[in-house]
Parts: structure tokens; sequence; C-alpha cells
């Protein structure tokens, strides 16, 4: 999968456009500017736009093409943007360091996808907020043809219960499955159904998955 995400990202167009994703600029600016992290972030886009609003914005993703991508577009749009190579198990970040994380459609399987949920709490702050936009397991059906984009394997795909179940002593602020027309690029056109998640860490409760 690392030689196709680099692939993809080394073409001269940018693989889901440079503007963010529609549900994370509706939703992030109702949250006052801190640090946030934008795992598997690709191309930056998402990152760029937290940049532009005065949030210290970190990301990362396993594609070196992505990489230079995004800080391409950071240079472009004039802010600054911290961003690894790296996946989830290679992450060096401090324990409690982000007030805010972003997972715009980074989808991973439902074997390691609790592993990535423990990972998210550890690294977010008392009082964070975690938001998270992913296709949802019915997106098959509205995906036939491919265009609008998404994994093609049920098991990569979400459920909005299940991450109100995982995040179950978080303050979930928004929790749905819609359907959307999106408009992204080269990859992410058309009808699609999306799980839509928006939850608040506990200053005070137990720990994850308690």
């Amino acid at each position: 999968m690392q030689s196709f995400w680099n692939e993809r990202y080394a073409a001269p167009e940018y693989a889901y456009g440079k503007a963010p994703n529609v549900f994370l600029a509706s939703r992030l600016p109702d949250f006052p500017a801190g640090r946030i992290l934008f795992p598997a972030e690709g191309e930056g886009r998402n990152a760029v736009f937290a940049a532009r609003l005065g949030w210290e914005a970190h990301a990362f993703d396993y594609s070196e093409s992505a990489r230079m991508k995004a800080l391409q577009l950071a240079q472009e749009q004039g802010v600054q943007l911290q961003y690894a190579v790296a996946d989830v198990r290679e992450l060096d970040y401090e324990p409690a360091a982000f007030d805010a994380i972003a997972i715009i459609f980074a989808h991973f399987p439902s074997s390691f996808r609790a592993h990535c949920h423990q990972v998210w709490d550890r690294l977010l702050k008392p009082g964070g907020v975690l938001l998270l936009e992913a296709f949802s397991k019915d997106h098959l059906s509205y995906n036939a043809d491919g265009k609008a984009g998404g994994p093609r394997e049920a098991d990569l795909l979400y459920d909005a219960a299940e991450l109100e179940a995982a995040f179950g002593h978080y303050d979930i602020l928004e929790s749905r499955q819609v359907e959307t027309e999106l408009s992204e690029g080269l990859y992410h056109n058309g009808l699609s159904s999306v799980v839509q998640f928006v939850a608040r860490k506990p200053v005070n409760g137990p720990a994850f998955g308690q």
C-alpha cells in the first residue's frame, strides 16, 4: 500500500484537491486554535487549512510523495506545517501533546483500528477534541462505479455506533451517518455515505476503554 500511495501522490495534480474537507472546514472553527494532529494526512490540504486558522498543525503519513506535496502546498499558502513520514506504530509524539486530532478519510483495518483509537486517546489532551469523517459501511452500495472513492473492502469502513462505543467515556458532540455529495479532487466525487464524529476527551474520567 505504501507504493500505491507514493505513486498516487507523485502525480503533479493534488489527488483530493487543495481545498479542505467540507466537514472539517465547517467544524474546526468551532474550537479555539491550539496544537492539532492530522493522521494519514496525504497531500496536506486539511493541515494547511488548520494552519491558516492559526493552529499549530502537525501531520504524518507513510508516503514521502505526500509529504513533499503537503510542504509545497504549505509554502504556497504561506503557513508552517510539521510533517513526519511514519505510520501509527512509529509515532514519537509525547502523550497529551495535542488539543485536537482530525482523522479525515483515514481508513484502517478493523483489527488495527482499536490500537489507533488508543493512540489518538494517548496523544489527545484532557479536554481535547477528536474530529473524524470517514466512509461508512453502507458506502459500498454508493461506490459501485468507483467514482466516489474510498475503500472497496467493508472491513476498512466505519460505523457510528462502533465509534460511540470505542469513545464511550468521551463527551460526544456529534455522531451521525449521512449522505453527502463529495467533490474532492480526482478521486472523491459523487454521492457518498459517510460517518461524521466529534467528541471531547473528558478532563477527568476513566482510562480509555474502561
